[in-house]
């Protein structure tokens, strides 16, 4: 871990390439939909159902495969899921027929959800905590890139090729960035000295290097990690004061509600802006691509401010997110609101997930950092799952002008709900010296 100050730019880089060629792969059906549909002889709603698929897999796959690594260097870990991932785009893009497709998008998908646990947990282990939120931003601004500018790539090069080359170029991709991996990621807990390792490789690819520095969740190298700033463990505390994960299942249950509100709105964005996007340059591809400027902004703000009040800052942000589905609302009375309002709702989701990492992440201490960085996956791609599964049932039942008010309120009540359980609370802890009451909260700031 560095506690100097500086970040290891190089490894946080590298990670953000590995976010960013997830993100692409998970969208990929999306930007050659039509290619693919007519290739493989289905419709084209069936090959959507390859992105549900995706998701699905992620929620059921991850908590098993994180158990069944935990013993290896994760970056190893890493490493061989971009592989997996890699060969999944490969046999995709030989892929004869729909099922063959499917069932490689099943196995990228399985490794896509190891490979969000394991950087997730391998950031937090790499910086102090106070600069979880700058580093978590460095490394999801490659997923964010991914939506910005993977997908519509890959689009060129299906146009250029056909989709299958787009298959073909991702798992080249996906090989670079294992390479990277094991070339340039530090291990946990190593010295960082001018932005260099200070012979921080060495031994560090046994089996239990990583996992000793990570503070895993039975405890190992945790009490030796207590001084990291993070206020979950105490030297010589007995196990009676560990920690309690229920703060992080609280935390990230209340994010994943905030994902429920936004992906029922979001998954129908094009039908909420078709009419004030018809006059404006670009269309609603024009606005999309507004989003995701504004989203990457917002992953960038939370970089420069997010380490100093992110839990406050989570519960503004959360607030603004309704406040922004809400305003959707008046996207029809010019083209101009419409321009503001998605700017608006692109910035303000942008900085949510960093915002809503760091929390967790921070909540967890090293103690659960391992448990912490798994469930973020599974909860957010479970809230993904489900937002958009009610709102289309809510555009069934009433049309898409239906759908800001009740996912607006749905955000607001976990806006409401992340800021109570971040008021802290009296409780008593026993240290090797005495019993002292503390001030915890489920999350800090």
């Amino acid at each position: 871990m560095d506690t100097t100050g500086r970040l290891p730019w190089p490894s946080l880089l590298v990670l953000g390439g590995a976010t960013f060629v997830m993100v692409t792969g998970e969208m990929l059906p999306t930007a050659v939909l039509p290619a693919m549909s007519a290739d493989l002889d289905v419709p084209q709603a069936r090959t959507g159902l390859l992105v549900s698929l995706w998701a699905f897999t992620v929620v059921v796959a991850t908590f098993p495969l994180v158990r069944l690594t935990a013993r290896f260097d994760r970056r190893a870990v890493v490493a061989a899921a971009l592989v997996v991932f890699a060969g999944s785009a490969a046999l995709t893009a030989l892929a004869p027929t729909y099922s063959v497709a499917a069932g490689a998008r099943v196995a990228g998908a399985a490794a896509t959800g190891l490979l969000w646990a394991a950087v997730n947990t391998h950031t937090a282990d790499l910086v102090a905590p106070s600069h979880l939120a700058r580093a978590i931003a460095v490394v999801l601004g490659g997923a964010t890139l991914g939506t910005v500018l993977g997908t519509p790539l890959a689009n060129v090069v299906a146009r250029a090729w056909d989709w299958r080359g787009a298959f073909v170029a991702l798992a080249v991709l996906a090989v670079v960035a294992a390479a990277l991996v094991r070339a340039m990621v530090l291990p946990a807990g190593a010295p960082v000295q001018g932005g260099r390792a200070a012979d921080a490789r060495e031994g560090a690819d046994g089996a239990g290097g990583a996992d000793g520095a990570a503070g895993a969740d039975d405890g190992r190298g945790a009490e030796g990690r207590a001084g990291d700033g993070s206020g979950a463990g105490v030297a010589g505390v007995g196990a009676a004061s560990r920690p309690s994960l229920r703060p992080v299942l609280v935390v990230a249950a209340l994010v994943g509600l905030v994902l429920v509100g936004h992906f029922a709105a979001f998954t129908f964005v094009t039908r909420l802006v078709e009419q004030p996007a018809a006059h404006l340059p670009g269309g609603v591809s024009g606005l999309l691509l507004l989003f995701g400027v504004a989203s990457a902004v917002g992953v960038a703000v939370v970089g420069r401010v997010g380490d100093r009040r992110p839990g406050a800052t989570l519960v503004v942000t959360t607030v603004l997110v309704a406040a922004s589905l809400v305003a959707l609302l008046a996207v029809g009375a010019h083209p101009a609101v419409a321009v503001l309002v998605v700017a608006a709702w692109g910035l303000t989701t942008g900085a949510l997930p960093p915002l809503a990492q760091t929390a967790i992440l921070r909540a967890a201490g090293p103690e659960h950092r391992a448990t912490a960085g798994t469930v973020i996956p599974v909860v957010f791609n479970l809230g993904i799952a489900v937002g958009a599964a009610l709102g289309a049932a809510v555009v069934d039942r009433a049309g898409p002008a239906a759908l800001p008010v009740p996912a607006a309120a749905v955000v607001l009540v976990a806006a409401l709900a992340l800021s109570a359980a971040g008021r802290p609370r009296r409780v008593a802890t026993t240290s090797a010296a005495d019993v002292e009451n503390r001030e915890t909260a489920p999350f800090p700031g």
